[in-house]
């Protein structure tokens, strides 16, 4: 399966990213091809709802590193989002990315059928901080006509290796066995 991981966290050793990197290695393990995004380092706008998407031939009108995204996302069988809860929100690093995805609808691809996972942790022990990335990525899913693999939501993680203390990454490990 061809797999399109998208990080939105800006700290490369961060708790996200270890799970990502956990997630990746058992996918690879499985015989999954991976291309990864790490939208913290990229330049990704927001959408300017120009309703221009693929004139250009392009996915986006406004050319940033938004566009290899989408033509990964067009040729993948699965994406899988991570990132940490930012003030009970996705964070902004990523959230260009999903907003953009727009520009497939806007074009007329057929992207109904993917399998979809999502990797994330906040500070707080409260699972219902989760709710600001879980739900929008739930949503965002159906209404695309995504198959949600599988949630890795994991509370109570802040500084880089408090994952470490939870089973975190064992649990995006196991996410591979659902692609």
């Amino acid at each position: 399966m061809k797999i399109v991981v998208i990080t939105g966290s800006p700290r490369k050793n961060g708790n996200s990213f270890a799970m990502t990197e956990a997630f990746i290695q058992e996918a690879e393990h499985r015989g999954h091809s991976i291309k990864r995004f790490d939208a913290a380092f990229l330049k990704i706008g927001g959408c300017h709802a120009c309703m221009t998407c693929y004139k250009s031939g392009k996915a986006c009108s406004f050319d940033d590193d938004f566009n290899p995204i989408a033509d990964a996302i067009l040729e993948a069988d699965a994406i899988v989002y991570t990132m940490p809860v930012y003030w009970y929100s996705i964070p902004a690093q990523i959230k260009g990315v999903i907003d953009r995805i727009f520009s497939l609808v806007v074009g007329g691809k057929n992207i109904a059928g993917k399998k979809c996972g999502l990797i994330a942790c906040c500070e707080e022990e409260d699972m219902s901080v989760l709710d600001g990335v879980r739900i929008p990525v739930e949503r965002s899913a159906s209404l695309l006509k995504w198959e949600m693999a599988g949630e890795v939501l994991i509370p109570g993680v802040l500084n880089i290796g408090d994952i470490e203390h939870t089973d975190g990454c064992k649990q995006a490990a196991a996410l591979a066995d659902q692609f």
